[in-house]
């Protein structure tokens, strides 16, 4: 065996669910369980055609084919977690198979009670209020810097929340979301210190920012900072397949990780998916690699042309940490002087056969991803500099639309108490004065414009565009 030979085979990543589900494929069995398509002989031709028969034929659950189970996690599913609680620094890692949606929904349900008041931004996903809901605990809002000539939530200052702590002596937990959905920072070395210093939990979103242990260019991911558990989105981001992430416990967190657990087994399916659950093993292998890890450089180098691009650019600018706060350099955000961001995204579309991330009243998002090439790249500079050199007009704001929710909120009822009240629907032109009784937050980016228990004023019209009924307290 040559030195080349022994060095592959000692930088070789192992992924137990991927290696399970490849030997269960060349190992074929005759199957009398789950799913009934049996693998892809009972589906629609067209669709076996579209996504192939070896896809259809290791889509199983668990407690077959020696896979493992995820509740209780064991086999190769249990292997598969404490890898990534090990790649991620964590004590224990969670599978998620609802997206981050579920570690949020569980760490509401298992963590918080009735009555129990929770500190968090107003720019929070819904999921975590979602989670409020089901638990019965109260939103305290924090509510972050506006960044008004872009149209977007900043960073949540360690001074805001040492206030809400000082003045609320019954917050029983810290709840951040770090990096924004567009990329804002904010400083959560010191929000631990102040939470520790009052002795309660932070826990943080960090669903935007699973590739931040895996590159020293990027910010400090949150279990390396001081919080007790974190969110991460590998499908956004990471590499995974959509609505599968992790949920981490810190190492040092005195969380109740049993609690945590329950919760998680109540809200997961009695059938998951083996395909996403290998896909999480697989994105974690592949960002452990020699090779995920060249991705990621090249992830990062794209976006830093991207921007040197965009700064030479007349009309068309980037957001750039200059005012007290740091940027995850791969979530580019920018706007163009005379369009708005739906107008923005609408060209790009149109005309260049691009699509973004997302885009909203002022500005749109450019994710430079793992998979993204140099060549994608030089193409997204080259229709940009056509747009900046060209006479486009706006034509959005003619429809009288917000996409961001900007809005202080006016609360009259409690969370819980307006969503079990009862209701009625009512057409929205009538719902001015009244109390919603609905969550109403578009995906992207899920952050919301009404809440239940919140009084509708003309100012949310704007972002209601596309409702012509509302939910509202009776």
């Amino acid at each position: 065996m040559t030195n080349v030979t022994r060095n592959q085979k000692a930088l070789k990543i192992k992924a137990p669910i991927v290696e399970a589900l490849k030997q269960a494929y060349e190992n074929p069995t005759y199957q009398f369980h789950i799913p009934g398509h049996t693998k892809g002989n009972g589906v629609l031709p067209d669709f076996k055609k579209l996504i192939g028969t070896k896809a259809l034929s290791i889509d199983t659950t668990d407690e077959f084919d020696n896979l493992g189970t995820l509740h209780p996690a064991t086999g190769p599913i249990k292997e598969a977690q404490e890898l990534a609680a090990k790649a991620f620094g964590a004590k224990k890692t969670f599978f998620l198979l609802n997206g981050s949606t579920a570690g949020n929904l569980a760490i509401a349900m298992g963590l918080t009670k009735k009555g129990q008041r929770v500190l968090t931004n107003r720019n929070c996903h819904r999921s975590i209020l979602t989670g409020l809901i089901i638990s019965g605990a109260e939103p305290v809002w924090l509510v972050p810097k506006r960044f008004d000539d872009w149209g977007i939530w900043g960073n949540v200052t360690p001074e805001s929340v040492e206030e809400a702590l000082s003045t609320h002596d019954d917050i029983s937990m810290v709840w951040i979301t770090n990096p924004t959905y567009e990329g804002v920072v904010s400083d959560i070395k010191s929000i631990s210190a102040i939470c520790k210093r009052y002795k309660v939990p932070l826990i943080v979103d960090e669903a935007h920012a699973c590739l931040w242990n895996f590159n020293k260019h990027l910010p400090t991911p949150a279990l390396q900072l001081g919080a007790d558990a974190v969110v991460h989105s590998l499908h956004k981001t990471g590499g995974s397949m959509s609505q599968s992430s992790m949920l981490h416990i810190a190492e040092n967190s005195c969380l109740d990780v049993d609690a945590v657990e329950k919760a998680l087994k109540l809200l997961h399916t009695t059938s998951p998916s083996l395909i996403l659950l290998a896909s999480l093993d697989a994105a974690r292998a592949n960002l452990e690699s020699p090779r995920g890890k060249k991705q990621l450089e090249r992830a990062i180098a794209n976006a830093k042309y991207l921007r040197r691009e965009i700064e030479q650019m007349e009309h068309i600018h980037d957001l750039k940490p200059d005012f007290g706060y740091m940027t995850d350099v791969t979530k580019v955000f920018i706007r163009a002087d005379g369009l708005s961001g739906k107008r923005l995204e609408s060209i790009l579309e149109i005309e260049f056969g691009i699509e973004v991330e997302s885009a909203s009243d002022a500005g749109l998002l450019l994710l430079s991803n793992l998979g993204n090439t140099r060549k994608d790249m030089e193409y997204l500079v080259e229709s940009l500099k056509k747009i900046d050199k060209s006479n486009y007009s706006d034509i959005c704001y003619l429809e009288n639309k917000k996409h961001m929710p900007m809005l202080t909120p006016i609360i009259k009822m409690s969370l819980r108490e307006a969503f079990y009240s009862e209701k009625e629907t009512i057409p929205k032109d009538l719902a001015v004065g009244r109390i919603s009784a609905e969550v109403i937050a578009e995906c992207p980016p899920g952050i919301a414009v009404l809440l239940p228990g919140e009084l509708i004023t003309e100012a949310h019209l704007p972002y209601l565009t596309d409702y012509n009924f509302i939910e509202v307290i009776k």
